[in-house]
């Protein structure tokens, strides 16, 4: 009778300890549920930042290279028609720049104007300069350009510069554009987290030299 009744009391217990460890076990997962959760909403909120920051770098980097071939094909067109891109003066070649537009803009080599066409080098010049500043305008955002003459395209720091040097008869013709693009200071907000190119203190993100190349 007493080994009945302890295996009948060992029974009961037995049934008694799943419940309690199962009460347990599930206070237990709902703690760490909360737990996960907690870290993926901090996981998630990086990734959003880094999504972010990608997309932005991922349009500067657009941009960067759209100006870059803008850049080189000015030059190709400079090199083609070397008779005007040679000449050291903005009066006498069309070519050197400081604005967005030209003083006299030609549309001769339009196709309104395919049966005259350019009659001059420097016609064919001017309406290169028209089409290509129009296309860049239209391409980067509030973009400034500066075609020039320049012996000294860096500073002494070696950061690019707008300003053009040209002291001597051996410098070269250098290509300066800029647009507007987000800022690097993430304090800054609305349009204090731009840097415009044509803020005092700004600087050209790309630099393209004309050199003779193999149409020299």
């Amino acid at each position: 009778m007493t080994n009945r009744l302890s295996i009948a009391c060992s029974s009961q217990q037995g049934r008694r300890n799943p419940r309690t460890f199962s009460r347990t076990s599930k206070g237990f997962s709902l703690i760490e549920v909360l737990v996960a959760i907690v870290i993926l909403a901090f996981g998630m909120l990086g990734t959003v930042g880094m999504q972010a920051f990608a997309l932005r770098a991922n349009r500067d980097a657009r941009l960067q290279a759209q100006a870059t071939l803008l850049a080189r094909e000015l030059a190709e067109m400079m090199r083609g028609n070397k008779e005007i891109a040679v000449k050291t003066t903005s009066t006498d070649n069309p070519y050197l720049v400081s604005a967005m537009t030209i003083a006299t803009p030609v549309y001769c080599m339009s196709i309104a104007n395919a049966a005259t066409g350019c009659t001059t080098t420097t016609d064919v010049a001017s309406a290169e300069m028209t089409d290509w500043l129009a296309r860049v305008a239209a391409e980067l955002p509030d973009a400034r350009v500066t075609v020039c003459f320049d012996g000294a395209p860096f500073d002494t720091n070696g950061l690019p510069q707008w300003t053009c040097n040209a002291t001597g008869a051996d410098e070269i013709v250098y290509i300066k554009i800029g647009w507007t693009r987000a800022g690097t200071d993430r304090s800054q907000t609305g349009s204090a987290a731009l840097e415009r190119a044509s803020d005092t203190g700004s600087r050209p993100y790309v630099i393209f030299p004309v050199t003779g190349g193999n149409a020299a």
